[in-house]
């Protein structure tokens, strides 16, 4: 899949735009705060209906407007889709073929993306927090059941600590509609993990094979699923469910004292290692590095095998935090077969040399030029306009 053109009012720095992009490698160039960041985040609130950077909409709306549009069409093996989300101070809407949908479950899933960004590597060294917003981002994405389960539980859980602290705070002393909302809890948490095995498994077997290419097989990655639960975790749902519900029963006691859930996926980790060691504990922070960079690369793999296309990958500024190595194994793994966005304030000699016939953009205070490699002998920024000139020359026929 790719996505032909956006269209943009009221968004972030940008008042009105519109603009078509190439179906390989569209770089976005320009200084620091123009928009460019801005113009990834448009393309990744279109596709899940919410930023990755904030999660009060009303700051996706340009200042001193009172709603903010974004359109775009999205070309897929069987045909082309038009996608529109409308943002306000009630709310949002989101369109499929200019038809309402009634949940955001339904609408998710029509224009897939991967985000890279430089603070994807604390996907590593970060808190659990981190990692489970990855999984359940992308799995999302992958599996509608996924995600309504997802939504399901995470309501749940709502109105089961709410009632927790009401117990705590000795505001209400009905048990049983505790053991209801826990019951409930366990169903939807029990088919959220055996997913996530599932997927994590599939994602595992792509990384390990990447992480052995960049490492030219000197190390071996692998995932290990974490769960709150403490112990051997059962392989089918239905096992999964009832150590829930066993668990809910023994840390009844527990979590009235403390007011909150203290069980469930919500509280799982996923944990890499490489060679059987934690990297986030005992890695090196190129080690680090290069796991997020695997991860990243499994997760186009992914989404290929389970949605039979490949989805659109969002780079912002990553390049500036790898290493001519991983650079260059980025670049090769997406040329010619990922739908790329790559921002940046200068490409430096290697990303010249990897990226082939790109469609540049110029961004500049939420305005977007356009050049293209196509007939010209090469193309130069006005190094006025930045620290460095940036030129591109057009693949050689043989």
């Amino acid at each position: 899949m790719y996505l032909e053109e956006l269209e943009l009012k009221n968004f972030r720095n940008y008042r009105t735009i519109k603009v078509e992009f190439s179906p390989q490698i569209n770089v976005l160039i320009g200084k620091n705060a123009q928009g460019k960041t801005n113009l990834l985040e448009a393309i990744y609130v279109l596709a899940m209906a919410r930023s990755h950077r904030t999660n009060n909409d009303r700051e996706l709306i340009c200042f001193k407007q009172k709603d903010a549009f974004l359109a775009g069409r999205v070309t897929r093996k069987l045909g082309s889709l038009p996608l529109e989300i409308l943002l306000n101070r009630r709310g949002k809407k989101a369109k499929v073929n200019h038809l309402e949908q009634a949940r955001l479950s339904q609408y998710i899933g029509h224009l897939n993306v991967i985000l890279f960004a430089p603070e994807d590597l604390l996907l590593v060294k970060g808190s659990p927090t981190v990692r489970r917003r990855f999984i359940d981002m992308e799995f999302g994405q992958i599996d509608p059941r996924y995600l309504y389960n997802l939504t399901q539980y995470r309501a749940i859980l709502k109105q089961r600590n709410n009632y927790l602290k009401q117990l705590q705070q000795k505001k209400a002393n009905d048990l049983m509609y505790l053991e209801v909302l826990s019951e409930q809890l366990a169903t939807f948490g029990g088919a959220i993990i055996v997913k996530r095995l599932e997927f994590l498994a599939e994602l595992e077997r792509y990384a390990k094979e990447i992480h052995a290419q960049i490492t030219q097989g000197n190390e071996n990655l692998s995932f290990k699923y974490e769960s709150s639960l403490k112990e051997d975790l059962k392989s089918t749902e239905n096992e999964i469910i009832a150590d829930l519900k066993k668990g809910f029963a023994n840390l009844q006691p527990k979590e009235i004292f403390q007011g909150t859930t203290l069980l469930g996926p919500h509280r799982d980790d996923v944990v890499f290692e490489i060679d059987q060691k934690n990297v986030q504990i005992y890695g090196s922070q190129g080690q680090q590095r290069t796991t997020a960079l695997s991860v990243k690369l499994a997760e186009i793999e992914l989404m290929k095998s389970q949605t039979g296309e490949y989805p659109i990958l969002l780079l912002d500024d990553v390049l500036s935090e790898l290493d001519g190595t991983r650079q260059t194994h980025l670049l090769k793994a997406i040329q010619g077969k990922v739908q790329t966005f790559l921002t940046t304030p200068g490409l430096s000699e290697i990303t010249q040399k990897l990226i082939k016939e790109p469609k540049i953009f110029h961004i500049e205070a939420g305005t977007i030029s356009e050049n293209s490699t196509q007939n010209e002998n090469h193309i130069a920024w006005d190094s006025a306009k930045n620290d460095q000139v940036i030129t591109f020359y057009p693949k050689t026929e043989k």
